[in-house]
This record gives C-alpha cells, sequence and structure tokens, in this order.
C-alpha cells in the first residue's frame, strides 16, 4: 500500500524531509562505530602497553634485583653454621653474637679478617650494603608494577630471599668442611658484580628532579637518624650481654635497656615535631590501622623465621651431631616449602586482593610448626624432622609476600619510598632480635640446667654463654659417651625452651591480624619514578595508530550507511 499522497507503486520515494533524517541517523550510526572503535581500541592500547612496559629490560631488572636480594639473604644465614668454626679460627667466643647481630644492624673486609674484632667491623660494613640493597629492591618493584600486581613480583623476590636465607647455612657448611672459612664472605663478589652490571645497564629512572649534594645532604635526618641507631645499639648491647656475660639482673644489662627503650621513645617524639623537617620515620605511616598492624606482624613475621633458621641448626649439630655441611642439608626442607608457598600466596594475592586471610593462615600453620619443634630431640627420626620443618617454612612462606602490600594498602603512591624504607628496618630490625633473643633463652636455659652434667669440668667450659660455640658434632665426639649423652640432653632441653617462646610471638602474630582492615588493592600506578624507556613514546604511537584505524574503519562505516541511503533514495 501507498503511503497517503504518494502515487501509488512498489518504490517509495522518501521526501527531502525524510532523507534528512535518515542521513542524520546515518551519521549517528557512524559516530557510535566510531566510539565503540575507540573504546575497543584503548582497550587493546592497554594491554599492548602493559606487555610492552614488561620487556627486556623489565625482566633484566628483576632478574638483578632478585639475584641481589638472594645474595643479601645468603650473606645473612651463611654463617649460621659457619660460625663455630670461625669462632675456633679467630676467638672471641664472647663476642660471637655481634658477628650475626651488626650485619643486620646495619645492612670484602670479613674475609681478610685476621681477628673476631676486624670481622665485625667487616659485617658491619656488609650490612650497609645490604641494608641499602633491601630497601631498594622494594622501593624499585613498587615503583615498576601497580599495588594490586606487586604480590607476583614481591613473591618472586622474597622467594629468592627465602632461598638464600635457608641456603645460608648449607652453603655456609659446606665451605667451612672443604674450603677456608674466608669464602663465606668473599662469595657473593663475583655474582653480586654482574648484578650490578645489569643495573648499572638497564635501570635508567624517568625521575629528573635536580638537586645539588648538599641539598640532600641537609634533607636527611641526621638527629632522628642519630638517636634511632644509638637507641637499638643500646638495646642490642644488652640483649648480647644478658646471660652471656653478665646476669640479667646486672646493671650492666638493665642499664642500656633502658637507654634504648627511652631513647626510641624520644625518637619518635622528635619524628612527630615540628623540629623535624625530614623525618627518617614519619609518623602518618602508622596513621592508620591496617598499616600499622602490617609493620607489627613484618616484625613478628622477621623474629620467628630468623628464630628457626639459626636455630635448626643448633638442634642439628648439637643434638643429632651433625657436621656443618650436613647440618644446611637437613635445612633443605625450608628452603622447598619457602619458596613455592610464597609464590601461591603472592598469587593468590594478585588474583583476589584479600591478604587478611594469608595472614591468619600462615601465622597459624607457623604456630603449628614452631609446636612440633618442642617435640624435638635426639630420638626424633628423620621424618619428624622433614615434616616438622616443611609445616613451619609452609606457614612463613604464605606470610612473606603479603605484608608489604597489606603496609602501602591505605598509603598513596607518593608514601612508596617512605613505608618501604620503615618497613625493611622493621624487618631487619625483627631479624636482630629473633637471632639474639633465642641465643639469650637458649643460653639462659643451659646455664639452668648445665647441674645435670656430671662433668664439672665440662659444665663449667659450656656456661656463661659459651653453649652455641660447642654445639658441634666436633666437640660432642670428643666427649666420653656418658658425658656427651648428658650435653646433648642439655641442648635439647635448651632448644625446647626457645622453641617455646617462639610460639608466643607465632601466637600474637595470629591475634594480631584482627587489627587489620581489608582495603582493596590499587591496580593502577601513580608515581613519579619508573623506567625511562621508549615506553610512553610507544603507547603515544600505539594509540595514534589504534585511533588511526578505528576512525578509518568507522569513516568506512559511515560511506557504507550513506551509500544505501543514497540507493534507497
Amino acid at each position: 500500500m501507498s503511503e497517503p499522497g504518494l502515487p501509488s507503486g512498489d518504490t517509495v520515494v522518501p521526501t527531502e524531509g525524510q532523507k534528512a533524517e535518515r542521513l542524520t541517523m546515518d551519521e549517528t550510526r557512524a559516530s557510535e562505530t566510531t566510539a565503540g572503535s575507540s573504546g575497543e581500541t584503548n582497550e587493546i592500547l592497554q594491554q599492548k602497553t602493559s606487555m610492552r612496559s614488561k620487556g627486556l629490560r623489565f625482566w633484566a631488572i628483576i632478574a638483578a634485583l632478585a639475584v641481589d636480594g638472594l645474595l643479601t639473604a645468603l650473606e645473612a644465614t651463611i654463617t649460621s653454621t659457619a660460625l663455630p668454626t670461625i669462632i675456633g679460627a679467630l676467638g672471641g667466643a664472647d663476642q660471637y653474637i655481634w658477628a650475626v647481630n651488626v650485619y643486620f644492624l646495619c645492612i670484602g673486609i670479613s674475609g681478610g679478617a685476621h681477628n673476631m674484632g676486624m670481622m665485625i667491623a667487616g659485617r658491619a660494613i656488609q650490612g650497609l650494603g645490604a641494608g641499602g640493597i633491601n630497601v631498594l629492591i622494594e622501593i624499585i618493584i613498587c615503583d615498576l608494577v601497580p599495588l594490586r600486581e606487586r604480590g607476583n613480583y614481591l613473591a618472586l623476590i622474597f622467594g629468592l630471599i627465602a632461598l638464600g636465607t635457608a641456603l645460608g647455612p648449607f652453603f655456609g657448611g659446606l665451605i667451612v668442611q672443604h674450603t677456608s672459612w674466608r669464602w663465606v664472605f668473599y662469595l657473593n663478589l663475583p655474582i653480586g658484580g654482574a648484578a650490578l652490571v645489569l643495573l648499572v645497564l638497564f635501570l635508567k629512572v624517568k625521575y629528573k628532579k635536580e638537586d645539588t649534594l648538599a641539598t640532600r645532604l641537609s634533607n636527611i635526618d641526621w638527629i632522628g637518624t642519630g638517636v634511632f641507631v644509638g637507641s637499638v645499639v643500646s638495646i642490642l648491647i644488652s640483649l648480647s650481654w644478658a646471660g652471656a656475660l653478665y646476669p640479667w639482673s646486672s646493671y650492666r644489662i638493665i642499664v642500656p635497656l633502658v637507654i634504648g627503650f627511652v631513647g626510641l621513645i624520644g625518637f619518635l617524639f622528635f619524628e612527630g615535631s615540628r623540629f623535624c623537617v625530614d623525618p627518617t620515620m614519619p609518623l602518618h605511616l602508622f596513621s592508620n590501622r591496617t598499616s600499622l598492624t602490617a609493620f607489627i606482624l613484618t616484625f613478628l613475621h622477621s623474629i620467628t623465621t630468623i628464630w628457626a633458621i639459626y636455630f635448626l641448626p643448633v638442634y642439628f649439630q648439637g643434638v643429632l651431631i651433625s657436621t656443618p655441611g650436613r647440618s644446611g642439608v637437613q635445612l633443605l626442607p625450608t628452603i622447598l616449602m619457602l619458596i613455592p608457598f610464597a609464590a601461591i600466596s603472592g598469587k593468590i594475592l594478585a588474583q583476589f586482593g584479600r591478604y587478611r586471610p594469608l595472614h591468619h593462615a600462615g601465622y597459624a600453620i607457623m604456630v603449628i610448626g614452631l609446636g612440633l619443634f618442642t617435640l624435638l630431640d635426639e630420638k626424633s627420626s628423620t621424618a619428624e624432622w622433614v615434616i616438622y620443618q616443611a609445616i613451619e617454612a609452609a606457614g612463613a612462606g604464605l606470610i612473606i609476600p603479603v605484608l608489604l602490600p597489606a603496609v602501602q594498602a591505605e598509603l598513596t603512591d607518593k608514601d612508596t619510598a617512605l613505608a618501604t624504607s620503615t618497613w625493611a628496618f622493621i624487618r631487619s630490625f625483627g631479624m636482630v632480635w629473633g637471632s639474639t633473643m633465642p641465643a639469650a633463652v637458649f643460653n639462659n636455659r643451659f646455664d639452668q640446667l648445665a647441674g645435670r652434667i656430671s662433668s664439672a669440668d665440662v659444665a663449667a667450659q659450656l656456661k656463661g654463654g659459651k653453649a652455641y660455640e660447642h654445639a658441634t658434632k666436633l666437640f660432642l665426639e670428643a666427649l666420653p659417651a656418658r658425658i656427651r649423652q648428658e650435653v646433648i640432653s642439655v641442648f635439647s632441653d635448651s632448644l625446647k625452651r626457645t622453641w617455646q617462646i617462639a610460639i608466643a610471638f607465632a601466637a600474637l602474630g595470629f591475634v594480631v591480624v584482627i587489627g587489620a582492615r581489608e582495603v582493596p588493592l590499587r591496580q593502577e600506578l601513580d608515581t613519579e619514578y619508573g623506567m625511562e624507556d621508549g615506553s610512553r613514546k610507544n603507547s603515544v604511537v600505539v594509540m595514534e595508530e589504534g585511533e588511526k584505524d578505528g576512525q578509518e574503519k568507522a569513516n568506512g562505516e559511515g560511506q557504507k550507511a550513506f551509500q544505501v541511503s543514497e540507493t534507497i533514495a
């Protein structure tokens, strides 16, 4: 049927108004096509840009950071099995704990040491370098990837750090058995040199702010840093001497301990005052409960992890009468469980963005593992200490990559460097306590039980903080069978007390998790740093090409629509 007012026929001839209306509709469709194409192009652009941003240079940087993390962790624990041999060569049994703690505190010279003082000085210098590396590794990762994705890369880095931490005793034992103990310290020179070359070649940052050396030095919080370091050293002196050189009730222990804690309180007041322009540890980092809780969890995790890694070799050598090398092999279950569970935890965090369940699960498993350690004695089977280790290490591994993201969850990317450096220090400070406290507990408990040793001479030789030094296969096999069994029994019971205290710290961590909020993790990156390469230029090129292709496609669709309209007309 023909339209009214128009001649009848098979073809409808549109009026001029209808032609204009159809033309407008065609133009609208073309515009919508352009918009849809542009949206698809932007989505593709984001994917392409993301892929390009993780090219050869990105992975070279990640590889170098991973090697650096591995080496610093390796050097941190490599002395756990080698230290008795080093003490035997250099002397200084009353100073042994400083060879461990000064590295964590400060984080070439040690290898050439001729006495214990020189070796400790070398470890201090090593610690200064390692401290800078530890902080920068995390800061660089945070500047390269968004918060939501950091779990994957932190799992890789911390997995290798855990590997280095666990392999340290193994390599330490092998080195002192088969070559000079000096290679304990020379080991990282060639490998670290290769990582340094990679970073020099590939790590170029786009931050262009220019400051003079004088300006940079003036921005350092010299007063706060001095008070803080002095306070920590004072506490460390007290913990190192307690039970080993002087009783806990001695003024030589109480005075530096009180001075240290008073100094820390004064440090916090100074950091929050108007006199501190550029604080080392800004108090606003602790102003939200999630970050504060994560800092506490980091401290507790460091304590318990180092606690286990440093005193499992004491069990292997002092109770099972293993060689240093064999004790390193016996620590392998820790390595084999830390890394995969850290990787699993990182993947879960990246996928679901939830860290609280991982914290709870990790600390719960650590409590179980440390509790099982109290069952270990000279009669324990291989299956027992392997399974118990694996359980404890699985819990520790779950927590490793989800601590820093929790710290940063309620902070902005502008606080990344400050938050990361504060977190790294708290982690290292926890390691100091994790190696010092069990030593104090072990020494004190041994002195309490030393009366069970029938030989007064042997008991006197081991008392006063010297039990750790003699927890070796060489010393034990030199004793008569009956005396040896008595000493092993005291070693075993002293270790049980150290595990009981460790359980308390892990259980405290499980409870503290309740204080954190589950904050959605950011999936975008807002930082003034990053790799200085062609990624931004490439992004622009991709965008221009995408927009051009989309426009051409839209124009083509619009032209087709116009042609159809003309045909109808």
